[in-house]
């Protein structure tokens, strides 16, 4: 039952209001991964991938996170939609996406091109933290927030910190690895927490990232 009533709210079959709130963000999200991917190519370099400058930085990362976050924030934006209007979706979207912006400065000061054993770490990191009690305790809010775009950006900063790390240790300007990411983000938005299903993500997660120690040229781009 919850399930489907998550499908109903992601095809947008509830009111107009809703249905164009949902056109709007996921043509907004279409948009930016056209943007990304062309913007990134030829950038990924693996763990070794320079940044740039910090405006060529910004101006990448933020339609890179409207690519890969929108789509899973389509039930939060069709509750806003419902709960204050489409008036307020705009500024819901807005104040989302300025949240994840700021996790960019945050990644331009402390990221330096690395080797592979710092990215092992951090993906076993990521690994393990996808199995505490916080990352479900994000999560479960990220999923049910009804509040202002700038707080739901924080929870959801919170249940996808992980994911993001992921991205960051294995290539922060591939395509490839911030598709795969953004369907993980996706999936942990939309579908309810198991066990059966966020356990062994987590394990996979941890154990590629051993895969990463013990022999980093199996990793196609990683070095």
């Amino acid at each position: 039952m919850l399930l489907n009533n998550k499908v109903e709210v992601v095809t947008g079959t509830r009111t107009p209001a809703t249905a164009a709130a949902l056109t709007v963000t996921l043509a907004l999200a279409a948009a930016a991964w056209v943007v990304a991917v062309r913007q990134m190519n030829g950038m990924d370099m693996g763990a070794a991938t320079q940044l740039g400058s910090f405006a060529f930085f910004v101006a990448l990362w933020v339609p890179m996170m409207a690519a890969m976050m929108l789509p899973g924030a389509a039930p939060a934006v069709s509750r806003r939609a419902q709960a204050a209007g489409v008036r307020a979706v705009p500024l819901f979207v807005a104040s989302y996406l300025a949240v994840w912006t700021l996790v960019g400065v945050v990644v331009y000061a402390v990221y330096r091109p690395h080797a592979s054993l710092v990215a092992g770490v951090l993906v076993v990191a990521a690994g393990l933290y996808e199995l505490t009690p916080l990352k479900q305790r994000f999560r479960r809010r990220c999923r049910e927030s009804v509040r202002t775009g700038f707080h739901y950006g924080l929870d959801c900063v919170g249940s996808s910190i992980g994911l993001m790390v992921m991205l960051v240790a294995l290539s922060v300007m591939s395509v490839t690895w911030m598709l795969v990411i953004a369907l993980a983000v996706f999936a942990q938005k939309l579908l309810p927490s198991k066990p059966a299903f966020d356990v062994p993500l987590a394990l996979a997660i941890i154990g590629f990232g051993i895969g990463i120690l013990v022999a980093p040229s199996s990793v196609p781009g990683l070095t």
